[in-house]
């Protein structure tokens, strides 16, 4: 049986807008840690809230334990569902003592079983010597241990998370999100976390569910979202893509940087849409090339090329940082495709907000 089960489940807050979800189902299994992945406004947390309890759905229904939690009818409250929750701001009480902080959920225990559970938690996420001080004198990340350890405190059934690193520096987030997934592994929690990120989507979770407008484009392993998407929505939102217009032929898909293979065995004549990140371009300087270096970008890590081809089209290439090529440049660009992903030409959505400079 799943842990949690949503079922059609949808949410309109003004009759006169379009649903914030939509029909969704997902479902989470035991110890599973499910990553909801989408833009802002896409329904990821508000999909939470109605976990959660917060938010009752119009429609559907959505199950802890095989228990109906919610329906259109009647909703459980929040601290009835065996849910724990760690915000985005984290939400602690100033006031209170890290220790006071993490025994909030604990008052139907006694007080010494109270004081070993809290400290049983403290030691859990690394704060055990941590317990008399004010959240004002920890650091964001010491914060943050504090937030999961009082979700965690009366075991949950299942942890939810929302934008859990969003406030913390980037060398603090990738410590975090080591340290989290060590805590949440260890004791086999069953958690779901909302992100725009798709690095610690792709870092943390068992499962990735995309969403788009209210739905679940698509729900898989990291992998087979980032090298298999189920849409162009998806391919860009998971990673860099460019598209190029190809067309089906005996010999395979011509497109203008070259022919791939037919892998998906679709037939001769159909015109396609052939996605390209930027890991699978090269290109050499020649000065008669048919291609001109747009744009240098200088990422630390890797310099982001982008090429404008004959067409008008544009590809974007990662070389090694230590390239230094001008723009201006005449090159050749070649294709290096490993996953031939194609969309229909005829049903290709126009491409969102794009994560590569123009």
């Amino acid at each position: 049986m799943d842990l949690l089960a949503l079922d059609r489940v949808t949410k309109r807050f003004a009759p006169d807008r379009p649903p914030a979800v939509d029909g969704l189902s997902l479902s989470v299994a035991e110890g599973e840690i499910v990553a909801l992945l989408g833009p802002s406004g896409c329904g990821k947390t508000t999909t939470l809230r109605l976990v959660a309890g917060f938010e009752t759905p119009d429609a559907g229904t959505v199950s802890i334990r095989g228990l109906i939690m919610a329906d259109s009818g009647r909703s459980v409250p929040p601290e009835a569902r065996g849910v724990g929750i760690v915000f985005q701001d984290y939400a602690l009480f100033p006031h209170l003592a890290v220790a006071d902080n993490v025994g909030f959920g604990l008052i139907h225990l006694d007080r010494g079983a109270r004081r070993q559970r809290i400290a049983q938690v403290l030691n859990l996420v690394g704060l055990e010597a941590f317990g008399e001080r004010y959240p004002h004198e920890l650091s964001g990340g010491q914060q943050q241990r504090v937030a999961v350890a009082r979700a965690m405190a009366p075991a949950p059934a299942l942890l939810l998370l929302d934008e859990p690193f969003s406030n913390l520096d980037a060398d603090l987030r990738a410590q975090m999100r080591r340290d989290i997934q060590a805590i949440l592994r260890g004791t086999r929690t069953t958690a779901i976390f909302v992100t725009h990120d798709q690095e610690e989507a792709f870092t943390l979770a068992d499962r990735v569910g995309v969403l788009n407008a209210g739905r679940i484009e698509q729900l898989g392993t990291p992998e087979d979202i980032y090298h298999h998407p189920a849409s162009q929505f998806v391919a860009e939102f998971v990673g860099a893509a460019d598209f190029l217009p190809g067309l089906v032929t005996s010999e395979g898909i011509v497109t203008e940087v070259g022919v791939f293979g037919n892998l998906e065995q679709l037939e001769p004549g159909e015109k396609v849409e052939v996605m390209i990140r930027p890991d699978d371009i090269t290109f050499v300087p020649h000065r008669d090339g048919p291609g001109v270096i747009a744009h240098r970008e200088f990422r630390g890590s890797e310099a982001l090329y982008c090429i404008q081809l004959p067409s008008g089209r544009r590809l974007h290439s990662s070389q090694p940082s230590s390239s230094r090529i001008p723009p201006g440049t005449r090159v050749r660009a070649e294709a290096h495709v490993l996953h031939v992903v194609t969309f229909p030409a005829a049903r290709a959505v126009a491409p969102g907000p794009r994560k590569l400079p123009a």
